[in-house]
């Protein structure tokens, strides 16, 4: 019986280019009951000195709330410290990882209880946020700057490649009550920004 013979490099690069990627999957209606895990929108008790309220609503191109939707956000602690560690699901009021996931109410509604991130190197702090939904085929990223801090932003990288309009899709609002709206438009007049990320582009 022979070997089976090793294809060359020529061989390689034809079949490469033959085949064709994988699209990602939609995030479909059972993630309801598979990825959301109890308290996992909150990053930090409510009862928490410093806790904040992180929420909005998406909307899409007609400016309808999406319902069946999926957020998570990655962000650094209130002193600027981004923990190298996964995100983890403990919610036990000790444990940190700046980390958390929430699903998007009947409303199109979400929230976070969480900290203000502090300045990691000086940069201005932000919400890393990915978003989920049943219809997209990948993830989106965008993030949610805190207001108020102009200078901070001015030497941000990515918020100074921005025009006005595209800047403000980026900036969370202060509420009276202290809380951060951050509301995510997915197509439109007000469409946010989104981002894209080495080997998360395709």
């Amino acid at each position: 019986m022979s070997e089976p013979s090793t294809p060359t490099p020529e061989q390689t690069a034809s079949l490469a280019e033959r085949l064709v990627p994988t699209p990602g999957q939609t995030i479909g209606p059972f993630y309801g009951f598979a990825l959301p895990f109890p308290r996992g929108h909150e990053l930090v008790p409510p009862a928490t000195a410093g806790a904040i309220r992180l929420h909005g609503t998406v909307y899409d191109g007609a400016g309808n709330p999406v319902p069946d939707a999926l957020l998570e956000i990655t962000q650094a602690d209130a002193d600027g410290l981004v923990w190298g560690s996964e995100g983890t699901w403990a919610r036990d009021g000790m444990s940190w990882s700046g980390w958390g996931r929430c699903p998007t109410t009947r409303d199109g509604t979400y929230a976070f209880t969480t900290v203000e991130p502090g300045s990691a190197d000086g940069k201005a702090p932000f919400f890393a946020v990915t978003f989920f939904a049943r219809g997209l085929l990948n993830r989106l990223f965008t993030r949610a700057y805190l207001p108020g801090d102009e200078q901070a932003g001015a030497g941000d990288p990515l918020l100074s490649s921005l025009t006005e309009s595209e800047r403000a899709t980026l900036m969370a609002v202060r509420e009276p009550d202290g809380s951060l709206r951050f509301d995510i438009h997915l197509q439109g007049p007000k469409e946010t920004v989104f981002l894209t990320y080495p080997r998360h582009d395709d």
